[in-house]
């Protein structure tokens, strides 16, 4: 496998992402959904994942990233990461994508690779750019609905799918309930929620 040309560095911000093989569906049902999710949260840490690891069991390891934003699509995932520790984003990501396509091909009876390669990570070397990642990344699903949603000019059915989905960190900023993302360690650009949901629905009316 070839070395990865974009250097993973502790202290810095990341903008990962990675799909399906042939772009096919990785997650079909609520359970597949929110089991993705649940390992983002229980695997990170430096330990091993064992078999009937709870989300109890792992609250006390030392974590080696944080999250900020994250979003699962039917086809791919995208997460907004700062690395903590040395070799933390290889290693939660190693964790996480062999957690998942471990539960993928049992549930689903099939065997081999589920992911297209090796994930994908974009060096986040702005503060715009960070900015900008936590509206691109909660806006992702506007996708299922509409593909070219920005040139739709559907304001109230766009913001009421974005309020109802369940399979990205918008529904912990919405609500204020952090439980995957770590909000502290990103800068403070939505110190309250509805500073947030502004900023979400200034991007929506961007397509009017």
């Amino acid at each position: 496998m070839p070395a990865r040309t974009i250097p993973l560095v502790t202290g810095e911000y990341y903008h990962i992402y990675n799909r399906g093989n042939s772009k096919q569906v990785i997650f079909h049902d609520d359970q597949d959904h929110k089991y993705f999710m649940h390992l983002l949260l229980i695997v990170n840490n430096s330990k091993r994942v064992k078999s009937g690891i709870t989300k109890q069991s792992a609250d006390v390891e030392e974590i080696v990233i944080s999250i900020g934003a994250y979003c699962l699509m039917p086809n791919h995932f995208h997460i907004l990461i700062k690395q903590e520790k040395d070799g933390g984003i290889a290693l939660f990501m190693q964790k996480l994508l062999t957690g998942y396509v471990g539960y993928y091909n049992k549930k689903y009876k099939r065997t081999g690779s589920l992911f297209e390669g090796r994930f994908k990570s974009k060096s986040v070397d702005t503060d715009t750019y960070l900015k900008y990642l936590f509206s691109y990344i909660h806006l992702n699903p506007l996708k299922i609905i509409d593909k070219n949603w920005k040139t739709i000019k559907l304001y109230d059915k766009h913001l009421s799918f974005i309020l109802k989905y369940q399979y990205s960190s918008f529904q912990e900023y919405f609500t204020g309930n952090f439980e995957i993302v770590n909000k502290k360690v990103f800068p403070d650009y939505f110190p309250t929620k509805a500073s947030f949901l502004k900023e979400i629905i200034s991007w929506i009316r961007l397509s009017e």
